[in-house]
């Protein structure tokens, strides 16, 4: 069998199957998950204006604070991910190419301490040994979001058709060329999957950074929970979770659409 048989094979798509693809990419719950956010963030508005906030929520629940505690939250879970995805892929790559299993073991074990330590632990301990902070909140969000990607990486890379990286060998193409031309093309949606995960879990994690001074919206929870003001506790859970539920969305569109035809 040819290499260009074999491309065909694995990543061609019928003009017929397009037209099914693109049929199922605005699903029923692809078009609800916005919906319902909105109309949660919007019930959760008109709750907040039933109540009667005193002068300590209202140093909370105002717009100025719940913007700047948003964005950093977003600054952390960003920041964090794209610092997951250039470090754990060449990982990946690395511990799925290498002969050695200790090295293998090695990047793993590595990988599996940060995913298995509890967050509040990690972070608390990493202050003590460093310092406070939103570098110290990063280190620890990077950590613990790690293992996804690396093992997605892996696994991509390793259910790739072995005839396919043998033809392109064939054809004369050299490691790397069949890695970045070949292999990593069709490892997108598995890796693509990884990432999305690690994204969920820097939303999730970026919470305790409140306690090292690093900012976020786990500092309206904290506050709620240390003054008791249920309100604002209920407000930051509520944001977090939007978040969540909206970044898990767009990586689900992105997944789609940067999924290689026919894969």
């Amino acid at each position: 069998m040819t290499f260009e048989a074999v491309i065909e094979r694995d990543v061609s798509v019928a003009p017929a199957e397009l037209g099914v693809r693109r049929a199922r990419f605005w699903t029923l719950r692809r078009i609800a998950t916005p919906i319902v956010i909105l109309l949660v963030l919007l019930a959760l508005f008109v709750w907040i204006q039933t109540l009667e906030i005193d002068s300590i929520m209202a140093r909370t629940l105002n717009v100025d604070y719940i913007l700047l505690r948003t964005r950093e939250h977003l600054e952390l879970t960003f920041i964090a991910s794209a610092l997951v995805a250039v470090l754990a892929i060449p990982a990946g790559i690395v511990a799925s190419r290498t002969r050695s299993r200790i090295l293998r073991g090695t990047i793993l074990t590595i990988a599996n301490i940060g995913q298995a330590t509890p967050a509040i632990g990690f972070i608390i301990l990493l202050a003590i040994i460093w310092q406070i902070g939103f570098q110290t909140a990063l280190i620890a969000l990077v950590a613990y979001s790690f293992l996804p990607v690396l093992r997605n990486t892996m696994v991509g890379l390793s259910q790739i058709d072995a005839s396919v990286t043998e033809s392109a060998r064939g054809m004369g193409m050299t490691p790397g060329q069949v890695l970045m031309r070949i292999e990593l093309p069709l490892a997108v949606p598995v890796i693509l999957a990884g990432l999305r995960t690690s994204l969920v879990f820097c939303v999730g994690v970026a919470t305790v950074a409140t306690f090292i001074d690093a900012g976020g919206l786990g500092d309206m929870i904290v506050n709620g929970l240390k003054l008791q003001r249920f309100p604002v506790l209920i407000t930051g859970a509520v944001l977090v979770s939007c978040i969540a539920l909206l970044i898990d969305w767009l990586a689900s569109i992105a997944e789609d659409l940067l999924r290689p035809k026919g894969v």
